[in-house]
């Protein structure tokens, strides 16, 4: 073997451990939902079901962030609105669905059925198990309430 490949090889070897290196270090601190995560509400714009009663897309160049999620708004205006008050528009159980929450699971929502009570945004799986939360809305909340602050840290596959 002449040393120019016994040389090209060491320098190829030694440039993938160099990357590999690189790429565990520049993730280590990263956990799954860190690395791969998506927008709040699916993309929709959370102030839009306050002021416009109905689910709208967010678009991505009116974005704000509030407790680690990513909020996509239709409108500067709405972005100002969430920022100045986002415990009034963000949807409540981290946007997971609310009769899940009182479960004690963290299902993932359909942001077209939602429900507004009591000035707050509540998001549903789908419209059958709307139908179960809406059966007693308040006694769901009660204790969806209670069973947040036991599984919020939690990730879904977690319960």
């Amino acid at each position: 073997m002449n040393s120019t490949f016994r040389n090209g090889s060491r320098l190829i070897a030694t440039v993938s451990l160099v990357l590999a290196l690189f790429a565990n270090s520049a993730f280590a601190g990263m956990n799954h939902e860190t690395a791969i995560s998506t927008p709040a509400v699916s993309g929709y714009d959370p102030v839009a079901y306050f002021e416009q009663g109905r689910p709208v897309r967010g678009s991505g160049y009116h974005t704000a962030t509030h407790q680690g999620a990513t909020y996509l708004f239709a409108t500067k205006e709405h972005r100002e609105k969430f920022k100045a008050h986002p415990e009034k528009y963000a949807p409540q159980y981290g946007g997971y669905c609310a009769y899940g929450v009182s479960v004690g699971k963290k299902f993932y929502s359909d942001p077209s059925v939602w429900k507004i009570v009591d000035g707050k945004l509540y998001l549903n799986l789908d419209r059958d198990i709307q139908k179960k939360w809406n059966a007693d809305i308040s006694g769901h909340i009660n204790t969806a309430n209670a069973n947040w602050t036991k599984i919020h840290d939690k990730a879904p596959s977690e319960l």
